[in-house]
């Protein structure tokens, strides 16, 4: 593969003509961007696939090679804008699990590695500016827990009973419920991360601050990516599922 088409222009990306395609080796795509590893974990694609390409490993895991290109250019391409006429009623079951692993991912690795990384940046701290960062991260991951348990005890068991073909007539929950009451989980991060930044005392670690900003940096990218697939990917195709009944 030659890399140097990944030096991709703007405008190439915002009319989606990116490289990917189901004939690419996947193992390419991988030393071509890192930021797709977590994408084979979340599908538990394992590694180890030789010089197969993309639609050879999707098939070998039961998995839309469309879903997974898509998947692929969301989380490359800033820009990319994912059209979904390819997918079907089977890969929103493979969305659920994506998105249910993702969830996992945060709550088990991604926010316990920060707030450990918060509390030892704010040992040098006053205690003033301790309590108000603990509080402030505390409210933070009460909210994203909330956020993720309306997801996995209300919508998504929704989804999988139309999928089962088991939908209750008599309750008026639909996915655009779901689509209005959808938070954005990552504004908060944005402002922990201006206080850091902008207000916190000089006597803080800075070699902390530093390692604390750069986990609230990961944390947003891959919510945002998170947030996009659950908005234009999972949320119009249950909606169009809906209609189908």
């Amino acid at each position: 593969m030659d890399l140097s088409l990944l030096s991709l222009q703007k405008s190439d990306v915002m009319t989606n003509n990116t490289i990917y395609s189901a004939r690419m080796k996947l193992a390419d795509m991988i030393l071509a961007d890192a930021n797709l590893l977590p994408i084979l974990e979340r599908l538990n694609i394992r590694l180890g696939f030789g010089d197969t390409n993309v639609k050879e490993v999707c098939q070998r895991y039961g998995l839309s090679a469309d879903l997974f290109l898509i998947i692929c250019n969301i989380y490359s391409f800033e820009t990319y804008v994912p059209h979904i006429d390819a997918l079907t009623k089977k890969d929103i079951g493979k969305i659920l699990a994506y998105l249910r692993t993702s969830h996992e991912y945060y709550t088990k690795v991604c926010f316990p590695h920060l707030h450990e990384n918060i509390h030892r940046m704010m040992e040098s701290c006053d205690a003033l500016n301790n309590k108000i960062i603990n509080k402030f991260y505390d409210d933070y991951d009460n909210e994203v827990n909330n956020h993720f348990e309306y997801e996995e005890k209300v919508a998504f068991p929704y989804v999988e009973s139309l999928l089962a073909g088991k939908r209750d007539l008599a309750s008026d929950y639909n996915i655009a419920q779901f689509e209005c009451n959808h938070s954005n989980i990552d504004e908060k991060l944005n402002d922990l991360k201006n206080i850091i930044i902008k207000y916190l005392p000089d006597s803080c670690s800075s070699a902390m601050n530093y390692e604390v900003l750069s986990d609230i940096f990961h944390i947003e990218k891959d919510l945002r990516k998170h947030t996009l697939i659950e908005n234009k990917l999972l949320i119009p195709l249950v909606s169009k599922l809906e209609h189908d009944e």
